[in-house]
């Protein structure tokens, strides 16, 4: 049996893995302000992945980030935010065109400050739910993450905590009906397994 250190190790490795071949399809490109979009279920870890494609991105300079957990509206919200990424940022900047979106404030329950997105930076989005045949047309590097939900659970309760708990399973049955309907496996360009 391995230890929580030895599993967060092999963790790290893994995303460590596709981060560099995501990094060398990202140079392949031939676009200058390419677009990266990262599925996976809660907890897989698409938010580490995505800080790190950004921190090390091909030629430095800056790179848009934007995670839709600050889209999706409330727990019952994962096809609505991915519907409002792909309308307010990711058209916007396959169209050449400034994208506007606005927070979705967790305490408040409401929209809050908005933000742009411009279209000659890269752009990394990152979310459950994002590989669509809508959204896929619209990035160059499609990632699909997939990891065992034993693990899944543990790092996103353990990274949320109480928060999160009692809407776990809420939350996995949009993923599950994304998974069934969309078929993110199909619209990925890379697919990588996480322990």
């Amino acid at each position: 049996m391995r230890s929580s250190a030895d599993r967060a190790d092999a963790v790290t490795a893994a995303l460590g893995a596709a981060s560099d071949t995501i990094l060398a399809a990202i140079a392949a490109c031939v676009v200058a302000a390419p677009v990266v979009l990262l599925d996976g279920r809660s907890g897989v870890g698409k938010s580490s992945l995505a800080r790190d494609l950004v921190a090390r991105w091909p030629g430095g300079g800056a790179v848009q980030l934007v995670a839709l957990d600050s889209l999706y509206p409330g727990w019952d919200g994962l096809d609505d935010g991915v519907e409002d990424a792909r309308e307010h940022i990711l058209a916007p900047h396959r169209a050449g065109r400034i994208g506007v979106w606005r927070r979705w404030d967790w305490v408040a329950h409401a929209r809050a400050e908005a933000y742009a997105v411009v279209p000659d930076l890269p752009l990394v989005v990152e979310g459950s739910g994002l590989l669509t045949a809508a959204t896929a047309p619209l990035g160059e590097v499609r990632v699909w993450l997939e990891s065992p939900e034993d693990s899944r659970r543990e790092r996103a309760l353990t990274r949320d905590g109480d928060a999160y708990r009692p809407h776990w399973a809420r939350w996995a049955a949009q993923e599950r009906r994304h998974l069934e309907r969309d078929d993110p496996v199909r619209h990925a360009t890379h697919v990588f397994d996480v322990p």
